[in-house]
């Protein structure tokens, strides 16, 4: 009996080794499992990486369509075939660079091919789910209702992020961190790790949800030394209807940029507000870190070869704040607020002892503030929602909301040099989600039972670097 998984697995390898022989569309591309994630690699042209994304994900990209189906008529009050009018309405298709218009249309037919099938508008409004029902509907709703708070909180306020360099770090070199907070239908699903080998611009691994051509939650490593994350800025309220959607800058910056100057010149070219946030940036082979506040009005870059900028969904820049949020910076029982004190005590703490593995530690930090007690609750690094009474007000989640954090992710310079980072599926503090007794104490949200499963948290697991 020992020996049937081990029979499963190379059965499984076989049969995709198989497939490739007899589809040369997928000779360079290959798919495995490990501790929860799903990890794809992808070569090509784009029309064909999009096709292996497709072929090998197809499954995956369905059950996720299917849950997004469920869950946005209750958080944005908008089903799918509305998003799907938008996307035509918002000429959405037009604003996609080619390339990735070819690797959307790949996805397409490589779903076709396992028997799923969607059309582009379907992988369109996918990855531009979060711009679209938490950026363009709340501004519609400010439309329609001038002064009034339709559009107030709606923008998400997910995820705990860092980056160091110099003094901060053990080696004097960067480290870059981050875990997800989303919830828990699309969290469980978040569980891809794409590398990515393009004809054109830099190799780039990263995590995504499938059938996303760009990270999402934005962890990315390039072959050009740069690396990526960011958490988004809580209240944010504006969208420019004209600009350029902010999955395809997001992409084309991972991609294309060579250093922080490159990309903060391709995320704001175009920039229509979707998706707003405080992105952290590094270039290992200079050192040096920036944190990008990109709003829609307003933006401002910070840039240092020796400090630290961390992230918990809470703007800087107080023009911004002003001007395009609904941020209160004085609220200290906020979980943006509350998680920055955190970050702050933190940053005193590992200052000169920063590497991978203090790293772990630091984003599966359950320590708060407020209380001077481990919680589970919004309020520390690797929180959770759907145990706390008061929900997550800052962001329209109401108590025991079934959201939080769902993953974490972490290198360094020498490992990012190999193309390699560490990866946590689950709650990096160790916690599971179980669904049945979930739904037994809260049954005011049996609505999502059908698409709303275990998440339990796996060990932390090395992935790149041409390795397994």
């Amino acid at each position: 009996m020992r020996k049937l998984p081990a029979l499963l697995t190379a059965l499984a390898l076989a049969t995709t080794c198989f497939c490739q022989q007899r589809n040369p569309r997928l000779a360079n591309a290959s798919r495995y499992e490990k501790n929860g994630w799903i990890y794809v690699h992808l070569e090509g042209s784009p029309r064909d990486i999009g096709y292996q994304h497709g072929y090998l994900l197809a499954g995956e990209i369905d059950d996720l369509i299917r849950g997004f189906k469920v869950t946005l008529p209750h958080s944005s009050g908008k089903d799918w075939a509305f998003y799907r009018a938008a996307v035509g309405k918002l000429g959405f298709w037009d604003k996609i660079d080619k390339e990735y218009q070819e690797e959307i249309t790949g996805i397409v037919e490589g779903m076709k091919d396992k028997g799923k099938h969607y059309d582009v508008t379907d992988l369109v409004v996918l990855n531009a789910n979060i711009e679209l029902s938490q950026y363009y509907v709340p501004m519609l709703e400010e439309k329609a209702h001038p002064g009034s708070t339709a559009a107030d909180n709606k923008a998400p306020g997910n995820c705990s992020g860092f980056i160091a360099t110099g003094s901060y770090t053990a080696d004097g070199k960067i480290a870059i961190g981050h875990n997800n907070w989303t919830d828990y239908m699309d969290g469980e699903r978040w569980n891809i790790i794409a590398d990515i080998v393009p004809q054109t611009g830099n190799h780039i691994i990263m995590d995504c949800l499938p059938g996303l051509i760009h990270s999402g939650d934005d962890f990315v490593v390039s072959a050009s030394g740069i690396v990526i994350t960011e958490t988004t800025i809580t209240g944010f309220k504006g969208f420019d209807v004209k600009g350029i959607p902010e999955f395809v800058r997001a992409r084309k910056a991972a991609q294309y940029a060579n250093s922080i100057d490159d990309f903060v010149a391709i995320m704001t070219a175009g920039n229509n507000g979707g998706y707003a946030n405080d992105w952290l940036v590094g270039d290992i082979k200079t050192g040096e870190i920036a944190r990008l506040e990109l709003g829609l009005k307003d933006r401002r870059v910070w840039r240092t070869a020796d400090g630290i900028y961390v992230g918990s969904n809470f703007p800087l820049d107080e023009k911004l704040i002003k001007d395009e949020t609904t941020f209160d910076p004085n609220d200290s029982t906020s979980s943006p607020n509350s998680r920055r004190r955190r970050w702050e005590a933190l940053t005193t703490e590992y200052k000169g002892k920063i590497d991978a593995e203090t790293a772990k530690t630091i984003e599966g930090d359950s320590y708060d503030e407020l209380t001077k007690a481990r919680e589970a609750n919004r309020c520390v690094i690797a929180g959770r929602v759907d145990t706390d009474p008061k929900g997550c007000p800052e962001w329209s989640w109401p108590p025991y909301y079934p959201g939080g954090t769902v993953q974490a992710k972490l290198t360094t310079s020498d490992l990012a040099k190999n193309m390699q980072f560490w990866a946590h599926m689950g709650n990096p503090n160790g916690d599971d989600f179980l669904a049945a007794p979930f739904f037994a104490a809260h049954p005011e949200y049996q609505w999502e039972e059908k698409v709303l499963h275990d998440m339990k948290a796996y060990p932390w697991t090395l992935f790149g670097g041409g390795g397994q």
